[in-house]
């Protein structure tokens, strides 16, 4: 017989609980739904209290992959602090018009491109990026100097090998040359694709021609060393990750293409006499 319970047990939330017998199969199996629905409140109540800061945190690492693609970041201060050299704007991808739209701070790509009103499907034969939708309009950050367009970093993403790849791309002021190429998140192979994080291989990146003075995109990645005619715009591949690397590329095309900021780079190449230049 269970011992006898005082006032205040007998009126407790355990009060049926003790009623059992201590070797009750039915005792045994209320205690494993007791410890399972406190563990689930102390989960969910975890989750809830480190939501805020685990937003924080990843907003702080996507300011300080831009910092580093603009070649701005200093590592020894706070990214935050940093940000301020960097003007987000938003911009309308069909015409390529700064627009007001949503938070160019605070963009979710993927949840952005999941909504019914604000995105569009990707039609498959110009989807090499695999991005599936796309938002209508996409945060750019702008570095300038006297007025004038120093440094404009995009946000890409495309899929590589095993997942879809997030990060930036820098170009120079003219819209074409490429300052640097970021990463802040993917799931490609540790060793192998995992290698576009590496500094050396991002590094290859910087002076590229990305594009022609008609916008066409050029940028090419290689297996090996680039070499022959159109080395300035090729970019040494990842060893044993071809389909990473491929992936990078393709991001690459779509973005810089009709589909994604094509229209954009076009007023920026005209607004800093790019347009004129040839190659």
């Amino acid at each position: 017989m269970p011992p006898e319970a005082t006032p205040r047990e007998a009126a407790g939330p355990f009060a049926a609980l003790r009623r059992l017998a201590p070797d009750s199969p039915a005792r045994a199996f209320a205690i494993v739904i007791a410890v399972c629905v406190v563990c689930s409140v102390l989960v969910s109540s975890a989750a809830v209290v480190l939501a805020p800061i685990q937003h924080e945190n990843a907003l702080k690492v996507r300011q300080r992959q831009i910092l580093l693609a603009a070649g701005l970041l200093d590592p020894s201060r706070d990214p935050v602090g940093q940000f301020s050299q960097v003007t987000p704007r938003m911009v309308d991808l069909r015409t390529g018009d700064y627009v007001e739209a949503g938070d160019p701070v605070d963009f979710d790509v993927a949840a952005e491109s999941r909504a019914p009103g604000s995105s569009q499907a990707v039609p498959d034969e110009a989807d090499v990026a695999k991005v599936r939708r796309r938002p209508d309009a996409m945060p750019v950050y702008l570095i300038e100097r006297q007025g004038r367009v120093e440094t404009v970093v995009l946000p890409v993403h495309g899929y590589g090998l095993w997942s879809t790849m997030y990060g930036f791309l820098a170009l120079e002021g003219d819209g074409r040359t490429v300052k640097g190429i970021t990463f802040y998140q993917h799931g490609e192979t540790p060793g192998l694709g995992s290698e576009i994080d590496n500094p050396a291989w991002q590094a290859r990146w910087v002076g590229k021609q990305a594009l022609a003075a008609d916008g066409s995109v050029l940028l090419r990645v290689v297996k090996g060393e680039p070499r022959g005619e159109g080395i300035e715009h090729q970019v040494d591949g990842l060893a044993g990750a071809t389909l990473t690397a491929r992936g990078v590329e393709n991001l690459v095309h779509y973005w810089l293409g009709e589909q994604g900021f094509g229209p954009y780079l076009a007023r920026l190449r005209a607004a800093s006499g790019g347009a004129a230049d040839e190659t």
